[in-house]
């Protein structure tokens, strides 16, 4: 742990990391932290421009950072000047991280394990007090054990103290899986801290079907049993781990099949959502017909979109047309990125953020980037079922982890 609060480097390049730090353990809690870290890193980094030599942003912080020039260009024909700046700020650290790591005094790529593992840290701390308070709150209410997979302690349910939506949580608890799973195999801390590692992985698997959001556990099955494997192992560790693995999932996935709440939120809802026609009367619409909405709007105007910001007012347009009382009456987004993207943006603005995915994925597969290669496949896949950038949560998530996971590391390995 001691690596975690103390680096060898220049006062303005220690007062950097902290912020980092803050930003990223206190990502699980209320944004109103990040928030102001994000802030103070920025203020900082303002206050010792020019003094040293920046390190070079390169090609990746200009991939990332294009996704919000882009935005910002179809601001320009957005029908709400209002709801574009409203958008714009809300994205603005998909910019911000870019910069910030260009002109920090700090090399980003030195410390990334450090930061890497006080954030897995923060997320176990941060599943722990939710379980405390999951039974704590079946003790109150007299229940059993098996009362922790009601709906009541289910998905958002069970992430509610934190007031964070159970999916950008799950997100979250992949990347920290992954840094544990890291530590156990490179640390060498003897294996008595090994099996502790493997423990709080277990952990916090539990907790991400706790969370129940779909798309980030089939990512992580396939983060598990492929990139886990072929990424962080060798020889005959690789196959013994991959036996392994396999038991573990098949064990995850027989638990959600036996049991009728978690049966009910992975593949009976599933199946639900990719439903193209409605349900029974209140009941609220399946992803696909919303899809179906943002596919005709798509197909309207390709090529340039409806500028940033006018995604929910023009889908309103649509689901008042379709008679979908429930996604007009919350005015939910399209809950896909890939949609949304080239609702915002057309078609240019979709094929970037698949560009940033596609070099994202490629910079790992060529680097054997377990952390890299975690975070394009979680992203990848929360993107078919949510906004993943119309969320502060989301944004922070992507804009910090592909920034920072971009660049090449110098260091091998997890620090020990």
């Amino acid at each position: 742990m001691k690596e975690i609060f103390y680096i060898e480097d220049t006062s303005a390049g220690k007062i950097s990391y902290y912020l980092l730090l803050v930003f990223l353990v206190t990502l699980p809690l209320d944004r109103i932290y990040s928030e102001l870290s994000l802030i103070g890193l920025l203020l900082h980094t303002l206050l010792h421009l020019g003094k040293g030599r920046p390190w070079s942003l390169r090609w990746a912080g200009w991939l990332v950072a294009g996704l919000f020039l882009l935005m910002a260009v179809s601001a320009i024909y957005a029908p709400n000047f209002g709801d574009a700046g409203k958008q714009l700020e809300k994205q603005l650290a998909i910019l911000l991280f870019p910069l910030i790591a260009w002109f920090s005094q700090l090399d980003w790529t030195t410390v990334r394990e450090r930061l890497l593992k006080a954030f897995a840290w923060s997320c176990f701390g941060t599943v722990v007090y939710l379980y405390g308070c999951a039974f704590v709150s079946i003790y109150e209410n007299g229940l059993g054990f098996g009362a922790l997979f009601a709906p009541e302690y289910l998905n958002h349910a069970f992430s509610a103290p934190l007031d964070l939506h159970a999916t950008y949580l799950s997100m979250y608890v992949a990347v920290a899986m992954v840094v544990f799973i890291s530590m156990a195999v490179k640390d060498g801390g003897g294996s008595a801290a090994r099996w502790g590692y493997w423990l709080i992985v277990l952990v916090l698997m539990a907790a991400m079907l706790q969370l129940a959001s779909r798309a980030v556990f089939l990512a992580f099955l396939v983060v598990l049993n492929v990139l886990v494997p072929w990424m962080l192992l060798k020889g005959r560790t690789r196959w013994l781990a991959l036996g392994g693995f396999l038991l573990v999932s098949v064990m995850a996935v027989t638990l959600v099949t036996m049991n009728d709440n978690l049966n009910t939120r992975y593949l009976v809802q599933l199946k639900y959502d990719m439903q193209r026609v409605r349900g029974g009367e209140g009941d609220a619409e399946p992803r696909m017909v919303r899809w179906g909405c943002a596919w005709e709007l798509i197909r309207a105007r390709p090529l340039t979109g409806y500028g940033v910001g006018a995604e929910v007012p023009k889908l309103k347009e649509e689901y008042y047309a379709h008679d979908l009382t429930i996604s007009y009456k919350h005015e939910l987004n399209a809950h896909n990125q890939y949609l949304s993207y080239v609702l915002n943006g057309g078609v240019a603005a979709g094929l970037w953020y698949l560009a940033v995915l596609g070099a994202g994925a490629g910079a790992a597969v060529r680097r054997r980037d377990i952390f890299l290669g975690t975070v394009v496949v979680v992203v990848a896949f929360v993107s078919f079922s949510e906004n993943v950038l119309d969320t502060n949560k989301g944004i922070f998530f992507f804009s910090c982890f592909f920034t920072l996971f971009l660049y090449r590391p110098r260091s091998a390995g997890m620090a020990g």
